[in-house]
């Protein structure tokens, strides 16, 4: 997959990386352990009961990735996580909002909202056991990484996982969780001949990509203002392309200490319901404050409202859609080739992350092409 990728590249890796190099050349399969211990089985029966219990939607493995960055903070990925999944559910909330609900068509919101939710409940029910294997390998001061088999997961992220037990190094984990989690969901998901044909290949795809209405946003309060950064993500369907926004996302919240430290307090104050009203209540409403049926007109101007205008509806997560039951993960090895360990280099993807401009402009290219529409048909 990354032999056309890496053919013109020869970077230098670090003296961790040839030995996480040589582990995975050596070993080609992930072999559980052949006797456990009542004791592992008991653990390993326990994570995955937790792991289910915080997995059932949005709303509630968005909570789980926050209270563990909180007990964990040298897991920085798991505060990324946190912030994306918070994203994701404000995309899966626009689907029943204001106006995407006047673009595209219930079947098409129904696709658009299966295709969110299937990609983060995979990558929960993968990377959360990882980190509660973590958790408790510190609380027994041993390293339990060779229990990760029994979670199906990768032999990159238990060679990745060894590593980090003896080094602790913060980029080297959250980057080799950058590139398991875009792995993982690449032909559960994104190469899914369904998710293909329903999500991927449609125009409204093309066309959410064009208007740039998938910006990633990290809300902060910033001397008494709500503040933005983030990135928009172009290409999604480009393996080496999601890989690099999450390290260049992980840049912008972590780069910056004294920023990170008002997102967090963000975070902690701000319980995540899925309406984009978390972040700009100014702005948004979970209620709907218009008349129905009435043709409301174009409000927004500059990310500000007219005045005398209804805020924006963007409902909770909770009545916006119900849980989805889902099918088991697909089970399979994705890791193939060992160059994949060039992308855990820490390369420099450094960028500022303005995004308050851009996203302003989106919205109301939005409000404009709801109401063409609306106009129209």
């Amino acid at each position: 997959m990354f032999s056309n990728f890496f053919q013109s590249k020869s970077p230098s890796i670090s003296k961790s990386l040839i030995q996480i190099k040589n582990v995975l050349k050596r070993k080609r399969k992930n072999s559980p352990k052949k006797n456990l211990s009542s004791d592992e089985r008991l653990l390993i029966k326990e994570i995955t009961e937790k792991t289910m219990e915080w997995n059932k939607n949005n709303i509630t493995r968005t909570k789980a990735y926050l209270d563990y960055y909180l007990s964990h903070p040298e897991l920085h990925w798991a505060l990324l996580a946190h912030m994306v999944s918070r994203n994701a559910g404000w995309n899966m909330t626009d689907l029943k909002g204001e106006f995407l609900s006047k673009i595209l068509s219930n079947k098409d919101r129904n696709a658009y909202f299966t295709f969110i939710e299937r990609a983060n409940w995979l990558i929960f029910q993968d990377a959360y056991p990882q980190l509660l294997i973590y958790e408790e390998s510190q609380k027994r001061g041993q390293n339990l990484f060779y229990l990760l088999p029994y979670f199906h997961i990768s032999i990159f992220m238990e060679s990745v996982w060894n590593q980090y037990w003896k080094e602790q190094d913060s980029f080297l984990i959250t980057a080799a969780l950058i590139i398991n989690e875009q792995n993982y969901i690449e032909s559960r998901v994104i190469r899914n001949q369904e998710f293909q044909e329903a999500v991927i290949s449609t125009l409204e795809f093309t066309f959410q990509d064009f208007l740039s209405l998938n910006h990633i946003l990290f809300p902060f309060m910033d001397e008494q203002k709500i503040k933005l950064k983030g990135l928009t993500v172009h290409q999604f369907e480009k393996l080496q392309d999601r890989i690099r926004l999450g390290k260049q996302l992980y840049s912008v919240l972590f780069s910056n200490q004294e920023q990170l430290g008002m997102v967090v307090q963000w975070a902690m104050k701000h319980q995540h319901t899925g309406s984009r009203k978390d972040y700009w209540p100014h702005f948004f409403h979970e209620i709907y404050e218009g008349v129905p049926g009435k043709l409301v007109k174009p409000r927004i101007d500059s990310c500000k409202l007219k005045p005398g205008s209804a805020r924006i509806y963007s409902p909770k997560l909770e009545f916006a859609w119900e849980n989805i039951q889902h099918k088991p993960a697909e089970i399979y090895e994705w890791f193939q080739d060992w160059r994949i360990i060039y992308f855990l280099n820490n390369s420099g993807d450094q960028v500022e992350g303005l995004i308050e401009e851009a996203y302003c402009r989106t919205i109301k290219m939005l409000e404009l092409a709801a109401f063409t529409k609306k106009v129209i048909f």
